[in-house]
């Protein structure tokens, strides 16, 4: 029989393998202007750099820690809701990377003064959270976004539309 709920997290689907655990989730972006970039991300958002690896031919890498990840996969629809959400109108391109902040307004305004072209100001959005969305170095759209505080603290609602927690 089907059904339309989908399966909990951490619940195995009957019949299914145990599936394989993902320690890390790493994002590897192309950056024409390596040092513009890693500037920006490193020193003007704030991750902490792990590690830098250089190699013959001025291959260079730099990872930094971006606290946990999680991988958010939405449908048109959804992506074109946030969009509206955050920004007014369709402007997102297939890929986009958010950062959770403690001060969407200050980190906006810092990462602005460092080079990233606001597209939207912070913005309260119905999942409760205040989003801005920047153009970053290394051809990267992102938001910034701070959890608020709502009227039903801790009781996240899941599912589809305004509603639905995704940034």
């Amino acid at each position: 029989m089907a059904t339309d709920s989908p399966v909990p997290a951490g619940s195995a689907v009957p019949g299914a393998s145990p599936a394989p655990v993902v320690r890390q989730l790493r994002l590897v972006v192309e950056a024409a202007d390596h040092e513009a970039a890693v500037a920006f991300f490193r020193d003007a958002l704030g991750l902490p750099q792990e590690a830098e690896f250089i190699s013959e031919g001025d291959a260079r890498v730099v990872i930094l820690d971006a606290g946990r990840a999680t991988l958010e996969i939405a449908n048109p629809a959804q992506k074109r809701l946030i969009d509206e959400v955050e920004v007014g109108r369709q402007v997102a391109p297939r890929i986009r990377v958010a950062f959770e902040v403690d001060d969407t307004e200050a980190t906006t305004a810092r990462l602005v003064a460092a080079g990233a072209s606001e597209i939207a100001p912070p913005t309260r959005t119905p999942w409760q959270s205040l989003n801005s969305r920047l153009d970053a170095p290394a051809d990267l759209q992102i938001t910034i976004f701070q959890e608020l505080p709502g009227p039903d603290e801790g009781n996240l609602t899941h599912g589809v539309g305004p509603d639905a927690n995704s940034r």
